[in-house]
């Protein structure tokens, strides 16, 4: 492979009986929340729009780092072979860094409920975007990659697609969720029975969609003092022997594992191993994928930092990095310029990655991709879906 990135709803939760609402309404973009309304307001002037536009910076850092790892990550994958030092890299790269985007999926997906804004709101900022970059990046292989028999198939999400048509299915099973008295483990064992079930097949990405699911539960499980919690000056601290030792055990294991463990967008059994390997694995890769996302989100700055306003555009760097990635390695790049793989290739090509993503994240590109990602679809929609 992640996206990257890029999600997407939200409306305000009455205070008197749930916890503050986030100030986010996705994960990958956000809008301002509409203030809430009550007793303290009657009489009062509405707030200035720049007050309604606040955002927490920490979770801007927190989609803007990630969106970097998704975009680093995929781009290792051309050259890491024969280095088992980028191979363990990766391997605790893609532990934790889409684990890390769908908890924050479910944490915005909190208040979620098929209301008709919310569902105009989940049509608009993911539904469209699927259909228009899975057409998109069907006809790039087809064209680019000189594969004439590339079919455009909305069913079979193609590389990271899989991510938008995902977050559409747990957005809209979120007040299942929400109602269910132990989520979290309901969610595990509907991704333990995936994880041994090779008869769901490739349709939507299922697989992925249901051994993702419990972190997306959890997220939708968070409350803002977790995530105070999560930022302690101890929790910091003792991420740094977590990350050392993840590293030792995954240089020593990079030759041993599958890497689709890690996609989880197969079973065991189509991986040739166990049918009961999947469950075990399945709850070993929960726990260390929650252990090294809580340690990254230790590290994520709490404050304003440079880069900060660039979260508000993870969607666009998500869903563009894929066409670079995929052209370099249609072009041929990295089979010609070997020298890649070696050290100095490995940081260029991670510089190159990262540079890249962020520029895409760039508002300039937001409003120019706003058509695709966020498109004003109001002709299609009845006028009673705008919650009038």
């Amino acid at each position: 492979m992640f996206q990257a990135p890029s999600v997407f709803q939200r409306a305000p939760l009455p205070p008197a009986t749930r916890e503050p609402e986030p100030r986010h309404e996705q994960t990958l973009t956000a809008t301002a929340p509409r203030p809430a309304a009550g007793p303290s307001a009657r009489g009062a002037a509405a707030p200035a729009p720049a007050a309604a536009r606040k955002r927490d910076p920490y979770f801007d850092n927190v989609k803007y780092l990630a969106i970097v790892l998704v975009a680093v990550a995929h781009a290792w994958e051309p050259v890491m072979d024969g280095s088992r030092a980028t191979r363990a890299l990766y391997m605790i790269v893609y532990t934790f860094h889409m684990p890390a985007f769908i908890l924050i999926s479910g944490y915005f997906s909190r208040s979620f409920d098929m209301t008709p804004p919310k569902v105009k709101r989940l049509i608009t900022s993911v539904a469209v975007p699927y259909v228009l970059f899975e057409t998109a990046y069907s006809l790039f292989k087809r064209y680019a990659d000189d594969t004439p028999d590339m079919s455009i198939s909305l069913i079979d999400p193609f590389f990271l697609t899989w991510f938008l048509i995902a977050l559409f299915i747990w957005r809209v099973t979120t007040p299942i969720w929400r109602t269910l008295r132990h989520p979290l483990p309901v969610a595990l064992a509907i991704a333990m029975l995936a994880s041994i079930s090779p008869d769901i097949g490739d349709d939507l990405d299922l697989q992925r969609v249901l051994q993702f699911l419990p972190f997306f539960v959890l997220g939708l499980l968070m409350k803002p003092e977790h995530f105070q919690l999560v930022r302690r000056r101890e929790v910091r601290l003792l991420s740094l022997p977590l990350f050392a030792g993840a590293l030792l055990f995954a240089y020593w294991i990079a030759s041993r594992m599958q890497l689709g463990w890690l996609y989880r967008a197969n079973s065991a059994q189509e991986m040739d191993a166990p049918w009961w390997s999947g469950a075990v694995m399945t709850l070993a890769m929960f726990g260390c994928a929650l252990a090294l996302t809580i340690g990254f989100l230790a590290w994520v700055p709490g404050r304003a930092r440079w880069f900060t306003a660039l979260g508000a555009g993870t969607i666009c760097g998500y869903l563009l990095h894929g066409f670079l990635i995929k052209g370099a390695e249609y072009a041929g790049l990295f089979d010609r310029y070997t020298w890649l793989s070696d050290p100095v290739g490995l940081v260029v090509v991670s510089l190159t990655a990262a540079v890249a993503v962020t520029l895409m994240c760039t508002p300039l590109v937001g409003r120019a991709l706003k058509w695709a990602t966020e498109p004003d679809l109001k002709w299609a929609f009845r006028k009673d879906s705008a919650g009038r």
